[in-house]
């Protein structure tokens, strides 16, 4: 449904700088809302300067818009950050922003939500849209709380949980695999057996448009997983692969694995990426999305075209 306006928050984060170029390739025009004055990101038909903690300018951000993507937040971080922050940002900037989403009569309301307002680090079994949301830190609270504010407002809205993602750009834990994966050494990950789900920023682009398209009322929480999770070592193979190389990873007790990062101050990191947390994306799946890539195809992609930018010299 190319030609509807959308309005779109945290346009120059990981996340938000590819669903701007994607939605403007696809024929949306896209409002930027951005904290502070800078360079019109390309792709933005437009840009409002406010701040989401205060509501500032937000009915000029929403004036004629069909839609709002929602994807600025505080990030996941291992520790430290005060859940007031995680509250502030997440919680009750999303909230403010969907009350104003509703005085301008926003047809629907996407907000890129997180897995980890469904669940903890780690989960048993597959995780699925009907299991009770469980999570465990303040970061997952946030952003179930946020979700909970958009179901009392009476707009309709969608909350998009997705799984770990990767892309160009990525940073934190998948970073630093690459990091590992591109190293010439054999890397001792070869026991490691937890799976995790994983989604690109093209799949994840995809089911964005998904919920904009889909005719029906939503105001639900959906999982956003590609269907083939992997374990640590396959992830390094898939990395590998697109480098050109062999897998390289070699069997080594898990134990002394967990001790060396928590000598290094790595175990919250390694647990994060070692452990299962398997998802579904039952709900998107019912409304037609498909994955644009397997995940073993997108990392070895990623790692292709980092290859590849890195031999440009860009």
């Amino acid at each position: 449904m190319s030609g509807q306006f959308i309005a779109l928050t945290g346009a120059t984060g990981f996340i938000g700088r590819h669903l701007l170029r994607s939605l403007s390739a696809q024929g949306y025009r896209v409002r930027v809302l951005l904290r502070r004055p800078v360079e019109l990101p390309p792709g933005a038909s437009g840009a409002v300067v406010g701040d989401l903690t205060r509501p500032m300018n937000m009915a000029a951000a929403l004036a004629d818009v069909d839609a709002v993507v929602h994807s600025a937040g505080l990030a996941h971080a291992m520790s430290g950050t005060p859940e007031d922050d995680y509250r502030a940002s997440n919680t009750d900037a999303t909230r403010r922003l969907g009350e104003a989403a509703a005085r301008a009569r926003v047809r629907r309301f996407v907000f890129l939500s997180s897995i980890r307002a469904q669940t903890g680090p780690s989960a048993q079994g597959i995780v699925a849209e009907t299991d009770v949301a469980a999570p465990t830190d303040a970061y997952g609270r946030s952003k179930l709380d946020a979700e909970t504010a958009l179901s009392e407002i009476g707009l309709d809205w969608v909350a998009l949980r997705p799984v770990l993602v990767y892309g160009e750009g990525v940073k934190g834990n998948m970073a630093a695999l690459m990091r590992l994966a591109a190293s010439p050494y054999p890397l001792p990950l070869g026991s490691i057996a937890g799976r995790r789900s994983l989604v690109s920023l093209d799949s994840l682009s995809d089911a964005v448009v998904t919920v904009l398209r889909a005719p029906e009322r939503l105001s639900s929480p959906l999982i956003l997983a590609e269907p083939d999770p992997l374990t640590l070592p396959q992830m390094v193979a898939a990395l590998r692969r697109g480098l050109g190389r062999r897998p390289g990873t070699i069997p080594c007790p898990t134990a002394l694995i967990d001790i060396a990062c928590r000598l290094a101050g790595r175990h919250e990191a390694f647990a994060r990426i070692a452990t299962d947390l398997v998802a579904r994306s039952d709900g998107l799946s019912a409304l037609g999305w498909v994955p644009r890539t397997t995940s073993r195809d997108g990392l070895a992609s990623l790692a292709r075209s980092t290859l590849d930018d890195a031999a440009a010299g860009r």
